[in-house]
């Protein structure tokens, strides 16, 4: 492909013997023509060396002055492409690579660059405040390359990258890579890029071709449990589980801490120091679940993910893109994987006409099945042990006196006992995750309503609580215009202390069961009690299996029309009345009686 004698050394003797795709397009033309280039591959396909080795290869050692100019939008992606470079460089001493970056001491990096170097790797924001500072100077440069383009649009780096460019010649080449193309991506290489050739590999946006996409929908309440399961029915998972907000990366890393797996957060609350604590230990396997956010996880340049499990699933497909482009990268396979809920089935048939690639309905693990793969997963380990016998000779006489009775057949079963008695006492009392059928329902005939016969079994189950909750009843319904976010809304605004976790939810015309944990029942209900909502004045009870609540929602209702003022005697009156009494009790800022306004015509 052109490469020069001494990079092609270095290369070899990092263990790379054959281009990837990307490489094979990429190198001969940079190498051998002019102009820009555009390259669209996934991330961890050999971006790094497909732009790194014609770049070192082009740059004069001679001159000691910023040749090539390389920016990446995180901290971590910096230093790895600055480190990747350092080796493909190992028999060429005259040149020079200098990572620049926030979150470490400027003055040092001060000091680097006033030494010289030909290459420089950058985030956008400090090489900005470099170059204010006199201390960089770019009128020598003939290469920009721009990676990972759509997370540094992501970032809002735009008007960053436009400074930055204003004091580059405008006679530059400029390389731009990118795991996917959005419009924002076509714009900058519309403005900044004179006919740049393109190469793709695969097709645009679409998700690494070695990596498998799975799916479990559950219960919104079950997402935690089916996170474990899937985790032990992986002994050996090496995992990003993705989260959208901060809280719930806290929230979810604490509990799998607490349930005892090796895990740990990282998201944007934590300071520089606590995040390369945390990242160290990730790579070096010390944890082997970490629990991220979308922006504290870019540039986490990790080569052997087993799996990258979505918590929630991400509003733009791209960062879906991004993120399951981390697993299955330098041609090996991979797993990723969605726990969703019914309300995220749109979105998930969304991204697979994005992606071009159709996931895999899986059910949660059950307990045995788990059990099952455990114990052969302690077989593997026992089958592929290094016995040192000379170590073991001092202590062996001893031991086969303890256990020289035992057959072969019995040593195993006392083995594999000892680990299938923790996993049966930690599954003894484990909850069943509901399997959701995603059939479309279907209205049924009267005959088959007959045939059925009466509801009361159904409506019986409706009032019992799932395992470890208490059922509550409120009496607001479909027909008062409650639904499950104004639910969950009022129990964030008028429930005071922890925030409550809420399972099942059961709307009906004229009331609405839900599940909350046992110990929160009865500050839930004294909370709930007294409120109103849209007039109407909110009841709430722990609901009793054998009461019948669509009677006394009944009742309640015709307790309020007896005791309410006689109404006006036609409908524009009627209507006129009502509006005028939701605006006394309206508060403009209250989120339950928001939908007013909206109901209300001009």
């Amino acid at each position: 492909m052109g490469v020069s004698e001494k990079l092609r050394k270095a290369i070899e003797e990092m263990g790379f013997e054959n281009p990837m795709p990307v490489q094979e397009k990429v190198i001969p033309h940079l190498l051998t023509q002019d102009g820009d280039v555009v390259a669209l591959a996934q991330t961890g396909t050999g971006k790094t060396a497909a732009f790194g080795l014609p770049v070192l290869q082009r740059v004069d050692a001679d001159r000691m002055v910023p040749q090539a100019l390389i920016l990446s939008p995180t901290r971590e992606l910096c230093l790895q492409i600055a480190a990747d470079l350092a080796d493909f460089s190992k028999y060429m001493p005259d040149i020079r690579v200098i990572p620049v970056y926030g979150g470490s001491s400027i003055q040092s990096q001060i000091r680097s660059l006033r030494d010289g170097a030909q290459i420089i790797v950058a985030t956008p924001g400090r090489l900005i405040d470099l170059i204010n500072r006199g201390v960089v100077k770019l009128g020598d440069v003939h290469t920009v390359v721009l990676d990972e383009a759509d997370e540094m649009l992501n970032m809002g780096f735009i008007d960053s990258i436009n400074e930055i460019l204003e004091h580059v010649p405008d006679e530059r080449k400029m390389l731009m890579f990118s795991a996917t193309m959005p419009k924002e991506v076509a714009k900058i290489a519309k403005k900044y890029m004179k006919d740049p050739v393109e190469f793709v590999v695969g097709t645009r946006n679409e998700g690494a071709a070695n990596v498998r996409h799975i799916y479990y929908m559950v219960n919104a309440r079950d997402k935690y449990l089916a996170l474990k399961r899937i985790a032990d029915v992986n002994p050996d998972i090496y995992a990003i589980v993705f989260c959208r907000t901060r809280r719930d990366t806290q929230e979810v890393a604490e509990n799998l801490i607490r349930d005892g797996y090796n895990a740990d957060a990282l998201h944007g609350d934590l300071s520089q120091q606590q995040r390369d604590i945390v990242m160290k230990k990730f790579r070096d396997r010390v944890i082997s679940m970490l629990v991220a956010t979308d922006v504290a996880a870019r540039g986490l340049d990790v080569d052997d993910l087993t799996h990258v499990i979505n918590y929630g699933l991400p509003d733009d497909t791209a960062v879906y893109t991004h993120r399951s482009g981390r697993t299955g990268r330098a041609g090996k396979t991979g797993v990723s994987v969605a726990i969703i809920h019914s309300r995220e089935k749109g979105k998930l048939r969304e991204i697979e006409r994005i992606i071009g690639k159709t996931f895999e309905r899986k059910e949660v693990p059950t307990p045995d099945h788990i059990i099952e793969k455990q114990l052969f997963h302690l077989a593997d380990r026992i089958e592929r042990a290094e016995v040192d016998d000379a170590e073991l000779e001092r202590f062996m006489p001893g031991v086969m006196k303890k256990l020289g009775w035992l057959s072969g057949e019995d040593l195993t079963k006392r083995v594999l006992s000892l680990e299938l008695r923790r996993l049966l006492n930690y599954y003894k009392d484990a909850p069943a995750i509901d399997f959701i059928d995603e059939k479309p329902s279907r209205k049924k005939t009267d005959r088959e309503r007959a045939i059925e016969g009466p509801r009361s079994d159904k409506d019986k189950d409706r009032r019992t609580a799932s395992r470890g909750m208490e059922r509550l009843y409120i009496n607001l319904g479909k027909r008062d215009g409650f639904f499950a976010g104004n639910l969950i809304d009022m129990l964030n605004k008028c429930v005071e202390g922890a925030r409550v976790d809420v399972g099942r939810i059961d709307l009906l015309p004229g009331y609405s069961l839900f599940d909350v944990k046992k110990s929160d029942a009865r500050r839930v209900v004294s909370s709930l009690k007294g409120l109103d909502f849209m007039g109407k004045r909110v009841y709430s009870e722990v609901a009793e299996a054998d009461k019948d609540y669509a009677h006394a929602a009944t009742r309640r209702s015709r307790e309020k029309f007896d005791d309410a003022p006689a109404a006006p005697a036609n409908r524009k009156a009627r209507r006129k009345e009502k509006f005028a009494q939701q605006d006394e009790v309206m508060d403009p800022y209250d989120s339950f009686a928001m939908f007013k306004k909206k109901s209300k015509r001009k």
